[in-house]
């Protein structure tokens, strides 16, 4: 079973490059856009001596942490938003793709399951594409920050002091991995959904998958002057139990005129324990796996021959 899942998820590494060739194109878009910048900001030489010396002289190790870390995470951000496009793409076009170019004759044909080769499928979606993911943002950030130390040191400043001495490096890696994972699972109830959307659909599976999330909540709001539907589907990335409650006036000590050190790190913002005993995280867990049920009942009896 463990050796045939991990046949099967090269079977999609292999079939599906779309999951390593759009992190990778944004890391290149990223370190690309960071090295215009530096080269771009060059023409403001006196401007730039000026904010290099204040970095150096005036700016403790807690507000360079402070602003590499803001940096971390806003080029996080944006690899999560190419995740989820990419999530939806992979997991509608994973069954309806095979049954389009009758490949699918072919792979019945091997001594694997259709439980196995959908639950493959689910754990490229819910697993490979995220860590593939975390793999680029680290890759982007080592690309940035060394391009950022070249510039630095171009312009005369010390960039193992300014940059390399005040990194956190373990704190956001790791919290970029945890909370990619975590909302990879947290939103699984839509991957199986598409992945049941794939099993069924004969044309059109973006159409077929999201035209019902608009439709029902829209009947509901017209029949009962409710939203529950909208709220449970639509409002589900927002009530992930992930993170803490956050006090912006914390980040700044006013008697010090300094950031706090205790806030700084991602990792504090984190309440992974909240998140896995949360009900609506079991509860989707359940609802995805109906859903991928109902996928390989589908791929198991259906005629394609």
């Amino acid at each position: 079973m463990i050796a045939n899942q991990f046949a099967l998820v090269r079977r999609e590494i292999w079939e599906h490059r779309s999951i390593y060739i759009v992190p990778m194109v944004v890391a290149i878009i990223m370190s690309v856009t960071m090295l215009a910048v530096v080269i771009g900001a060059s023409a403001f030489n006196k401007e730039i001596e000026a904010a290099i010396f204040g970095a150096s002289n005036l700016v403790g190790d807690a507000e360079r942490r402070f602003a590499l870390t803001g940096f971390f995470a806003a080029t996080s951000w944006i690899f999560l938003v190419a995740l989820a496009i990419l999530t939806v793409f992979y997991s509608l076009d994973a069954l309806y793709g095979e049954r389009k170019d009758k490949s699918i004759l072919f792979w019945r044909s091997l001594p694997v399951t259709d439980a196995e080769t959908i639950i493959s499928k689910l754990l490229t979606a819910v697993l490979l594409l995220p860590l593939v993911t975390v793999a680029a943002i680290i890759a982007t950030h080592f690309a940035n920050l060394i391009i950022f130390s070249i510039w630095v040191m171009v312009k005369g400043g010390n960039a193992a002091h300014l940059i390399w001495g005040s990194l956190a490096l373990f704190d956001n890696w790791l919290a970029a991995l945890i909370v990619t994972l975590a909302s990879a699972v947290w939103m699984s109830p839509f991957v199986g959904w598409f992945l049941f959307v794939s099993a069924f659909t004969k044309r059109m599976p973006l159409l077929m998958a999201f035209m019902p999330l608009i439709l029902i909540p829209l009947i509901e709001f017209i029949a009962f002057r409710s939203h529950y539907f909208a709220d449970a589907v639509g409002g589900r990335g927002d009530m992930m139990p992930l993170f803490r409650g956050t006090d912006l006036e914390g980040f700044f000590d006013e008697e010090r005129l300094r950031v706090n050190e205790e806030v700084i790190s991602l990792l504090g913002h984190l309440d992974v324990g909240q998140f896995l005993v949360s009900p609506s995280l079991w509860a989707g867990l359940v609802v995805c796996g109906l859903f991928t049920t109902a996928a390989i009942y589908i791929r198991r009896y259906r005629d394609e021959s």
